[in-house]
């Protein structure tokens, strides 16, 4: 929901230090407003910018941390989320707990990641052996291999930028088949390159020319580092090498349609479709030498990429397989490593003036490894029952609300409205965190194996969703650990996940009146709702099978208003001459502007007939959408915004806060009329459900 959408957008719809924020005195005898108005900006009509002025008095004065990328509340809910995690950590440093117990596993992983003397004494000792192996390479069938044992499990296929796809050439993702409902598939996946998206590589804007040419220096400073010979001429062979890669593969917008997506091979269908790789070898390396069946999900991509093993230098193929082994190791390799990659990673791209202190990285390290050992603790200590328990009664009231919409949109005939009721009835909503923990093969975590520790980590979550496989989807399965700041909706299963650390205050609090908890936490809840009908989320039934269940009018009606809510989005301006992608953004403002609204009904049921209080001067309506507008408060750095728009699809903030110029009801609210800057007249408002 807050993070770029995924696989855990396609096939997994995304919606993105103290205890606690503070909170003014509670009121006595009634709730906090939920709303600063310390933040609101005065001198701004509501109407002409609504998150200037919900957010223009905080935005005057916020600065941006040095280690930082932006500031604004997904940053405060970080710096809560890290001391907790902090504190786990610094509990499980103490409790001498047996070795392979989650305790021992976290400090252990801790310990060798902060031993920064001990990564340097060791220099590029452990890295050798792959090193050597990759040297060994003396074939197409043996490249074919590595590629194969390089395979992960890809939880992210569409960031490039993460562990799998970036440093392999194809990601795997393991979950119900698109078509067969009852059993789980492998979906291959696209990957290969180092930067962001293949427009960073095939563009020639002077912004991302200036990230290319950082990004070639940076490969050149690797090959440099490590010793070896001709750094600038591997340079050029790596980034010649990704740009065609870039060039094969399908772009955002493709890779989110399903059914494009939706390409069953076989085995024998890979050497015929898509010739090039030794697959007898690729697949025997990458640990599936019996699996039959596949969903190849960008099918020309496969094709292409697999032509380029055959038709690129083996020495290409080489040098980019040590410098991703360099870049993906580059955090527990000596300092050196680590600077050059932030300089294109944080600095270049989202303009980050300085790295984060060790033992930050440390802690987000720990729960990208060992997030479900983290998340039994956190889970236990920071999300009581009562909170899930209100929060589960949000839930079903906004499904309710959509419900109440679906039964009386007057454009859906009654065949499509009987399927979209029944999938929103199917919906199984997790709250907090899983009921059942998923359980990883073994591994073994060493005080001092920093790179070790982060490889079996990476083989221990591959081989759990390759065990997958052979049984029956799990709809229960939970896709993000309680810690996550984040939320996702799940076509394939049809289900939600609602994080424990999402659901913190200011989103969740129980002191707040309802407006604020229904604009915060449950349009964060609609949203992720919504999803299940979103462009993508309602080409899926309700258990999760792609199938068409609408009627041909019903259906050009959707799309009509998702052109018509793209539109919306293409005309906004994030910087001079940068314009938002409405397409590549259209499933999460569908699903903003349909979340908002079942939140806002649901929140005036909860009402039963009764008036909402009036407090501190502002009404049940205006504490919902500030509420909401606030939880959005944002001020990024120019580059990051710059790279948010080229390739997430997400709108970034200010104009998701937006999206309320779609609502007839925040007219009234903030008595908004005709001539200011986001007036609509109501025929031009988008409702898309």
């Amino acid at each position: 929901m807050k993070t770029r959408r995924t696989f855990l957008a396609a096939l997994l719809l995304l919606s993105a230090a103290p205890a606690a924020l503070a909170a003014p005195p509670q009121p006595r005898g009634g709730k906090l407003s939920g709303v600063t108005k310390a933040y609101i900006d005065r001198a701004v009509r509501p109407g002409d910018d609504f998150d200037a002025y919900a957010n223009g008095a905080w935005r005057k004065t916020a600065q941006i941390d040095p280690d930082r990328s932006s500031a604004g509340l997904g940053v405060e809910l970080s710096k809560i989320n890290e001391a907790r995690n902090a504190d786990i950590i610094a509990s499980a440093l103490a409790a001498k707990a047996a070795p392979g117990s989650d305790r021992r596993k976290i400090a252990d992983y801790y310990r060798a990641y902060v031993d920064t003397a001990g990564i340097e004494a060791r220099g590029l000792a452990p890295i050798r052996p792959a090193l050597r192996a990759i040297a060994a390479i003396k074939d197409r069938r043996a490249l074919s291999a590595m590629l194969g044992a390089r395979l992960r499990a890809d939880t992210d296929p569409f960031n490039n930028n993460n562990y799998s796809s970036s440093h392999n050439l194809f990601g795997l993702f393991v979950s119900q088949d698109l078509n067969h409902p009852t059993r789980n598939v492998p979906y291959l996946m696209q990957g290969g390159l180092g930067l962001p998206d293949r427009d960073y590589y095939l563009s020639s804007e002077p912004q991302t020319l200036e990230v290319r040419n950082a990004y070639r220096a940076y490969v050149a400073k690797v090959f440099r580092l490590a010793g070896f010979s001709d750094p600038e001429a591997r340079a050029d062979r790596v980034l010649a090498l990704e740009t065609r890669i870039a060039a094969a593969q399908a772009d955002i917008v493709a890779s989110e349609d399903a059914h494009r997506g939706d390409n069953p091979w076989t085995r024998a269908d890979f050497p015929r479709k898509a010739p090039g790789m030794d697959w007898a070898a690729f697949w025997t390396a990458a640990g599936l030498p019996r699996q039959q069946d596949f969903i190849a999900w960008q099918p020309a991509a496969i094709t292409k990429l697999s032509g380029l093993v055959a038709s690129e230098p083996l020495e290409s193929w080489k040098d980019w397989l040590v410098f991703h082994r360099f870049d993906a190791a580059a955090a527990v390799l000596p300092k050196a490593f680590d600077d050059a990659r932030f300089e294109v990673f944080g600095r270049q791209l989202d303009g980050t003036r300085q790295q984060r202190p060790r033992d930050k990285l440390a802690i987000a390290a720990v729960n990208a490894a060992l997030g479900d050992e983290v998340g039994r603790i956190y889970a236990s200590r920071y999300f009581p029952a009562s909170s899930k328990a209100q929060i589960e009664q949000m839930v079903k009231n906004i499904v309710a609300a959509f419900d109440a919409r679906l039964a009386r949109l007057d454009w859906m005939a009654p065949s499509t409205r009987a399927e979209a009721r029944k999938k929103l009835a199917a919906i199984k909503v997790g709250i907090g965190y899983p009921d059942r923990w998923r359980k990883r093969p073994a591994w073994a975590v060493r005080a001092d194996d920093p790179l070790g520790n982060l490889e079996r980590s990476e083989l221990a979550i591959y081989r759990y969703h390759l065990g997958k496989l052979g049984h029956a989807p799990d709809r229960d399965e939970w896709w993000m650990t309680p810690q996550t700041l984040n939320a996702v909706n799940l076509p394939l299963q049809n289900a939600l996940n609602f994080p424990a650390a999402e659901l913190q205050s200011p989103h969740f609090d129980p002191r707040f009146d309802p407006a604020a908890n229904y604009g915060a936490a449950g349009s964060i809840i609609g949203h992720e709702v919504s999803h299940t009908f979103d462009n993508l989320g309602s080409e899926f039934d309700s258990v999760g099978r792609l199938r068409n269940w609408w009627t041909k009018a019903d259906f050009a009606h959707f799309q009509q208003a998702g052109k018509a809510l793209a539109a919306q989005y293409e005309a906004y301006e994030a910087l001079p001459g940068l314009h938002l992608k409405g397409e590549q953004e259209l499933g999460e403002n569908i699903a903003d502007e349909a979340g908002l609204t079942a939140a806002y009904e649901a929140y005036h049921a909860s009402l039963r007939g009764k008036p909402a209080p009036v407090i501190d001067g502002l009404t049940g309506d205006q504490r919902f959408f500030l509420a909401f507008a606030q939880s959005w408060r944002s001020k990024p750095r120019e580059r990051a915004l710059r790279a948010q728009v080229a390739s997430d699809e997400h709108a970034p903030a200010k104009w998701r806060v937006e999206t309320v110029r779609n609502l007839d009801a925040w007219y009234p609210a903030f008595q908004v009329t005709p001539g200011e800057t986001l007036y609509l007249p109501p025929d031009k408002r988008v409702r898309v459900w």
